[in-house]
């Protein structure tokens, strides 16, 4: 019974520490202004004229034991019954602390190893916010530190099954939610 007790006081208190420190992992771009999407991250299609370009994000303070990071994009309130994954990138080496704006996009620049994901569009890589006309979207940008190198994904992996994978992967996440509308 000691021993019992004895672990789950130290589960506990790992948990605890983990927690503390996943508390200072956070997220930022320079395609945020005053909470709102940058035109450049939206679509150039479906009505919208935007750059298309991926955003710019960077994080600090991920977890200790971080080996590689996924990033994704999702649009909670697209009117589809279960969002709208807008960008997906898994394998994103421990070394790796930012992305800049574009670099998933056409001519853009992912960190050696990273895989792009087939989001909702049915294409991997990014694509922009393109809300209906007179909406306002809420879109969630989200960096998780993962225990593990990479992730084996097979190869017309969904987001549904990364991101269960990644959940069983990781150590904590840092979100950003911002505004984007037309």
């Amino acid at each position: 019974m000691t021993r019992l007790l004895l672990a789950g006081v130290t589960a506990t208190f790992a948990l605890a520490a983990s927690a503390v420190h996943a508390d200072s992992f956070n997220l930022t771009s320079q395609s945020v202004a005053d909470g709102r999407l940058k035109q450049p991250q939206f679509s150039n299609s479906f009505g919208c004229t935007g750059g298309n370009l991926s955003p710019h994000v960077a994080w600090q303070g991920a977890p200790q034991g971080t080996k590689s990071y996924v990033v994704t994009m999702y649009d909670p309130d697209a009117p589809t019954g279960s969002g709208w994954w807008h960008w997906v990138v898994a394998n994103i080496p421990a070394s790796v602390t930012s992305l800049k704006e574009g670099a998933d996009s056409t001519n853009g620049g992912l960190p050696a190893g990273a895989v792009k994901v087939r989001g909702d569009s049915g294409e991997a890589g990014y694509l922009g916010a393109c809300p209906p006309s007179g909406q306002t979207h809420n879109y969630v940008i989200t960096v998780y530190a993962l225990q593990v190198d990479r992730l084996d994904l097979p190869a017309q992996v969904t987001p549904a099954m990364l991101g269960f994978m990644t959940l069983g992967a990781s150590l904590g996440k840092a979100s950003l939610v911002v505004k984007g509308g037309r």
